[in-house]
């Protein structure tokens, strides 16, 4: 048997298309490609027959299924791959190993068809049993399967983590198989995370072991993993030498996985150096191979290089067929994943969406761009709210994106105007405004000649509050440069603990005494001039934003036009995660109106539970209790405050509420339970630690039209494609059609006077947008500064 593993990936940003528009999405590695699998002889005691395990194809990873040399497996057929209870079935230690096999068996077959989710369950099984039966070398072989897995997935951490559990396992046995398996996924493991320094290590040592046990397979592998890491460093002489070296072992070993592998790490270098003609051709070869061998993976990786390469050579046409067939296989792979999974295996399947909306608007097919932006994000987000919506648990597992007309539709139900934008890297901004009439105008901003930098959050900032208490200071995933200057004017940055703006110092205007923030004017110059005059002139009509990547953090309510004058002065601001959104959160707003709940719920500083390492109780608020008094008042209900507060028995009061107000600290990345981040402080009790965590509000069914959190940061969480994972997409996921969220941390006394002043206006006026804007146009009388009164928004329905 032999390792695997090798994703072939090429980092260009260069997409020439009919306008000489160029692509800044990173090409997307070959996945599945440079992969060895292993080819332990699986005995069947009680058969003839000695079966073999076949090469899985991973697009780009160590196959780790390497990690079970020479090992017998016992096989129980099962075609339809159901997993049987293991206790009922197995007894003895022989009964177990035999059935621990099959699962594991059962993990390859089904990660062969890309049933992702379904291998994982089988391998984590197996894993158990292998544990149990204190089987080392089969328990690395699990391990590794699932590293695989993960990978496949998207999810790069528990990838790593995987294999080096194999790596270990590996070591001590002295199986330098799969030490070389391990070495190999780790390598690919952390290309994808642009760590190529690590990644050319570990590659290197793969080729050390696989020649020095004459193992072809692997030997090529790592040759291809080694090409792939130069592409992306941009030597691509050294990375087609490399890759021409795997092509030839594929060959001579008759591997039609590796085979395939090599000429697509060709096409993506040849593509990289210009050589458009060469690189097509070896990237409709690894197409044939990988539709030949019924790799889906591959064929989606394949298909969106060469659709990249094809609009780079002004090829459009052929470019959208080849993209939208990217796409599909793409979704493919998504269909049956958990919530969870689809989001993480989407944010490796981005690029052909972007792509395509570059390749549309060369062709000025501008509404067909539209589609495509709507269809590239919150498609995870849409299916789940779509489940918990059905009428029985038969609802179809992915749901169709909106066509034109079914945007339009919705604009209509909103009674809104839409404006949705799309970040293509650093080269442009793409905008579309449509209107309640149905009307849509597409606007593009040129990025690259303003020279401002709106990439992918990926690094690392640290955003505190200059007034705020209702939360801690938590790690921001990064904004983009001009989003992270907007945040600053307002106060909300690193290191600033005053009402000082120290990087970028408001200015008084001897007009009118306004306040002048030049990072929110230049935020409005990006994001707000170019449509101004498609916004309605009617400042109660709604506009719904729908941001895009780490646009969801800009506070479109303080952003200010040239002559001082904040956007929330002249519109009703609301936002969404996608167009689509709206369609279920209107449906959501239906059926909770058929319900007629009256009941309310207010809470307010509740006795705080502890946090970390060593536990730190936090800081009471007495504010909020004030405020929740208030609120409860004009609510005419009672407050609920103290240690009455307590999580289990508000999480029960929640379920029967119309309206919930929650008045208390708001935490982000201090707590983190199934990889969402988000929670909120109410009062411990027993066992109960008191924190109310964005997966124990997923789980919930709740039938609230409003639910406001009133605390630090709890409209942020975690940057996908899938939109803001976090706080926000737990509470609509749980059924609510309307909540009002936070960007930063909140002053106390500001917040309490805002809110008491919100719910006043909701008693006036049942639209919440409208509300929340008197809400806030009243309090920047009293408080001008906007880090006071601008940090929230709603997201949702209006009425």
């Amino acid at each position: 048997m032999s390792l695997s593993c090798g994703q072939q990936s090429t980092v260009n940003s260069q997409q020439p298309t009919a306008n000489s528009q160029q692509s800044t999405e990173p090409r997307r590695a070959n996945r599945m490609s440079n992969i060895l699998m292993c080819q332990a002889d699986i005995q069947t005691r009680g058969l003839s027959k000695v079966m073999k395990l076949q090469k899985i194809g991973l697009s780009g990873l160590i196959s780790i299924l390497a990690a079970l040399t020479t090992g017998e497996f016992r096989f129980i057929g099962n075609s339809q791959f159901k997993i049987i209870n293991s206790q009922a079935l197995a007894q003895t230690q022989a009964q177990r190993k035999a059935e621990a096999e099959r699962l594991f068996y059962q993990g390859v077959q089904q990660y062969k068809i890309s049933q992702f989710q379904a291998a994982l369950q089988s391998w984590q099984q197996a894993l158990i049993i292998y544990r149990e039966i204190k089987d080392r070398q089969s328990e690395g072989a699990a391990l590794g399967s699932l590293g695989l897995a993960y990978f496949s997935l998207g999810d790069y951490a528990k990838a790593i983590e995987y294999a080096q559990q194999l790596l270990a396992i590996a070591r001590e046995i002295k199986n330098r198989q799969s030490e070389a398996a391990a070495l190999g996924n780790l390598g690919i493991a952390y290309r994808n995370l642009g760590d190529y320094a690590k990644a050319i290590d570990y590659a290197q040592q793969l080729l050390a072991i696989a020649r020095e046990i004459k193992d072809r397979q692997g030997e090529g592998v790592a040759l291809g993993n080694l090409g792939i890491a130069y592409t992306n460093l941009g030597d691509y002489a050294k990375a087609i030498e490399y890759a021409q070296q795997q092509l030839a072992i594929a060959r001579e070993i008759k591997d039609r996985r590796s085979e395939g592998a090599a000429l697509g790490n060709l096409g993506n270098a040849y593509d990289s150096l210009g050589d458009y003609a060469k690189a097509i051709e070896y990237q409709q070869q690894q197409l044939a191979i990988a539709r030949e061998i019924k790799d889906r993976e591959s064929e989606g990786t394949a298909l969106g290089n060469l659709g990249l390469t094809l609009s780079k050579s002004g090829n459009l046409p052929a470019a959208e067929k080849t993209l939208l067939d990217s796409i599909k296989v793409s979704e493919s792979l998504r269909a049956g994943l958990d919530d969870a999974n689809k989001v993480s295996i989407f944010e490796t399947q981005t690029n052909p969406y972007v792509t395509l909306q570059q390749v549309f608007i060369a062709q000025k097919k501008t509404n067909d761009a539209l589609e495509i932006a709507e269809r590239g994000r919150a498609r995870a987000f849409v299916e789940l709210l779509a489940s918990r919506l059905a009428a029985s648990a038969s609802v179809p597992t992915t749901i169709n994106p909106p066509n034109i007309q079914q945007i339009q539709q919705i604009a209509k139900e909103q009674n809104a105007t839409l404006v949705e934008y799309s970040t293509i890297g650093n080269q442009a901004l793409y905008i579309w405004v449509i209107k309640p009439t149905g009307e849509i105008t597409f606007r593009s901003v040129d990025l690259k000649s303003l020279n401002i930098n709106l990439p992918e959050a990926t690094e690392q900032t640290r955003v505190s509050a200059a007034l705020g208490t209702r939360g801690l200071n938590e790690q921001d995933t990064a904004l983009a440069e001009m989003i992270r200057g907007t945040r600053e004017a307002l106060g909300v940055s690193a290191g600033d603990t005053t009402n000082k703006q120290a990087a970028n110092p408001p200015a008084s205007t001897p007009a009118n005494s306004r306040i002048i923030y030049p990072k929110l004017q230049q935020s409005y110059q990006l994001l707000i001039q170019p449509i101004a005059d498609l916004l309605p002139t009617d400042p109660n009509a709604p506009v719904i934003f729908i941001p895009h990547k780490s646009l969801f953090l800009v506070p479109f309510v303080a952003l200010q036009d040239p002559t001082g004058q904040y956007l929330i002065e002249k519109h009703t601001i609301l936002t969404a995660p996608a167009i689509q959104i709206l369609q279920f959160t209107h449906q959501s707003r239906q059926k909770v109106r058929q319900l007629s709940l009256q009941n309310n719920l207010v809470v307010g500083n509740p006795i705080m539970p502890k946090i970390g390492t060593p536990p730190r109780q936090l800081a009471p608020l007495p504010g909020s209790e004030r405020e929740a008094i208030t609120i409860a008042q004009l609510l005419n209900t009672k407050p609920i405050t103290g240690s009455q507060a307590t999580k289990a028995s508000i999480v029960q009061q929640m379920l029967k509420a119309r309206i919930i107000h929650l008045a208390t600290h708001g935490l982000l990345n201090e707590v983190k339970r199934r990889d969402l981040p988000g929670a909120i402080a109410l009062a411990p009790s027993g066992n109960d630690d008191g924190l109310l965590t964005s997966s124990e509000i997923l789980d919930l069914k709740l039938n609230a039209e409003l639910v406001v959190l009133s605390a630090c940061n709890t409209g942020r969480g975690k940057l996908t494609g899938d939109g803001v994972l976090g706080l926000s997409r737990a509470l609509i996921s749980a059924g609510v059609s309307s909540i009002i969220v936070s960007l930063w941390l909140v002053p106390d006394a500001a917040t309490a006077e805002l809110m008491a002043e919100f719910y006043r206006q909701l008693q006036k006026n049942p639209n919440k947008a409208q509300a929340l804007r008197q809400a806030m146009l009243m309090t920047m009388k009293m408080h001008p500064t906007p880090q006071d009164w601008a940090a929230f928004t709603l997201i949702g329905e209006a009425e």
